[in-house]
């Protein structure tokens, strides 16, 4: 028997004779079971205040309407009062709280994102240091670090301190979902070959722009969209062997923007662009023309997600019947090479629940967050309610109707969304089964297969600078994002020539990035002796 199971049947007990003894004594004034956030009610529940963001608005009013959190209050005996910021005030509204007086119980946030880092927090007096709780009173949690070394280095500070219990992604399936996404009906009617090389590309791209494949009879065929913050033109960039951002080769930290390499790259932007090859109003276009491009039979490649861009344009689409999107290979220079990055995560991605030195039960509190690192709580927060959400199929836990085609008409992702946060984040591992699920698409399945090619040998690992290095760090790295970001998009326009790149290397250069990599290679450094 599980030890909520056991705890809680004999708190009902013991609360049963209370009762029985308060009557017989004429005791009128029963007291409430319900207290505080952080406080024990008379029968020895557990109130806990949570803040997290949202991440499913559009489908929960607040996570407290979630199956699994519903279910785990049962088995635990312990109620959750979700607090949610504002969207897009997340950032704001946490630095808020965090110089208050008052914090909740736990806090959820992507906390290797802290100006100053986790440990930062610790040394504040904000957050908890987990280290011996997790000892004493997470055994489920402790035996997934003591099996999976490199989690726990990721999800440790330099100091060796862990801050949270970790969202962490459990395959190599889990980390792959986001890539080149291509017409692939285009592809097959125009007799084309899945393009590999940057030649390959910029010949599949003309004929999408000059060969109407989506069958009008009008050059009103967009051939590819990149994004207006160049994050999505790290598909192309890789193939240079640098990035937008920082990236190490053989330890050493580089910043991809300065590199010789990153010129060429804007070459082929600018010249793809001058041919009407990218999108001309890529700058201005957001989700909902991209929608309008993609449903519209305009658009013949992105930069999209298995889940959001693929399944829900297939579904948006499914009565047309020729429609069909995949994922290309990233995009390397010589045919037969392996792309050197492909933009897969790593089992980490910083999102955490940490307990604040508010919570008055901090021992419970982490006893409640081990349940969902345990084989029930990994099932419950992975697939939901078995009967309903779920069933066990020759040991395989497969998602219903409910899910997979809601009655109601809702997409995989909102019927998820109702059960689980398997499809964003939370302190609990992601299955490999939901990602098999999720991604069921011959599609999908074709483009992971296509994405998860790649070394990614120079991605740099979730560094963090220190206390006294996080400032200084954030006003260089500010001001070279912004201008960053203006310059390469003037580049890829023609608003800028590229005879001014030296002048660029140079801004950058004089903007303080020496000193910004010199606070990445310290962090590199750090982390590879962690």
């Amino acid at each position: 028997m599980n030890k909520f199971r056991w705890k809680k049947q004999v708190k009902v007990a013991l609360f049963s004779v209370l009762v029985v003894v308060t009557a017989l004594s004429g005791c009128s004034n029963s007291s409430k079971n319900e207290k505080a956030s952080g406080e024990k009610a008379d029968d020895g529940s557990l109130t806990l205040s949570y803040w997290v963001a949202n991440n499913r608005p559009d489908t929960l009013k607040n996570y407290n309407e979630m199956a699994a959190y519903k279910k785990l209050e049962e088995i635990t005996d312990v109620k959750v009062n979700f607090e949610h910021p504002a969207s897009g005030e997340e950032d704001q509204q946490f630095n808020l709280m965090m110089t208050s007086g008052k914090l909740p119980d736990v806090i959820e946030r992507i906390w290797t994102s802290v100006p100053g880092g986790p440990e930062k927090y610790i040394k504040d007096g904000k957050i908890v240091r987990l280290n011996d709780y997790i000892d004493e009173h997470a055994p489920n949690f402790k035996k997934i670090l003591d099996e999976n070394p490199e989690w726990k280095k990721m999800v440790s500070t330099d100091e060796g301190s862990i801050y949270s219990f970790p969202f962490l992604r459990q395959d190599e399936l889990n980390l792959t979902f986001y890539g080149p996404v291509i017409r692939k009906d285009w592809l097959e009617k125009l007799d084309l070959e899945m393009p590999e090389t940057i030649d390959e590309w910029h010949t599949v791209l003309k004929a999408f722009k000059e060969k109407d494949p989506n069958g009008n009879g009008e050059a009103d065929e967009i051939p590819l969209l990149i994004d207006k913050d160049a994050i999505t033109s790290n598909a192309f960039v890789g193939a240079y062997g640098v990035t937008n951002g920082f990236y190490h080769v053989d330890g050493k930290v580089h910043y991809g923007p300065i590199q010789p390499e990153y010129k060429e790259f804007l070459t082929l932007m600018n010249d793809w662009y001058k041919e009407g090859l990218i999108d001309k109003e890529y700058v201005a276009t957001d989700d909902k023309l991209k929608d309008a491009k993609v449903t519209n039979d305009q658009l013949g490649a992105l930069m999209g997600y298995s889940g959001s861009s693929i399944l829900r344009y297939m579904q948006l689409k499914k009565d047309d019947g020729d429609f069909s999107l995949t994922g290309a290979p990233y995009p390397v220079l010589k045919k037969g090479d392996e792309p050197i990055f492909n933009l897969g995560e790593s089992n980490y991605n910083g999102v955490g629940a940490a307990i604040s030195t508010d919570n008055k039960n901090i021992e419970e509190t982490v006893e409640w967050l081990d349940y969902k690192y345990g084989e029930e709580g990994f099932k419950l927060f992975n697939f939901g309610i078995e009967g309903e959400s779920y069933e066990m199929v020759d040991g395989y836990p497969t998602y219903t109707d409910v899910i997979t085609n809601n009655p109601d008409g809702k997409s995989m992702s909102e019927g998820l969304a109702l059960y689980v946060p398997a499809g964003w984040s939370g302190p609990f591992i992601q299955a490999k089964e939901y990602a098999e699920q999720y991604n069921n698409l011959p599609e999908q399945l074709e483009a992971l297969e296509n994405w998860k090619k790649g070394t990614n040998e120079r991605t740099m690992p979730i560094v963090s600078p220190t206390q006294e290095e996080s400032s200084e760090y954030a006003s260089i790295m500010n001001d070279i994002n912004t201008y960053k970001s203006e310059m390469i998009n003037k580049f890829i326009m023609g608003e800028e020539s590229l005879d001014q790149f030296d002048k660029f290397v140079e801004t950058i250069q004089s903007m303080g990035i020496e000193r910004a990599t010199e606070i990445q290679q310290d962090a590199l450094e750090r982390y590879n002796k962690r």
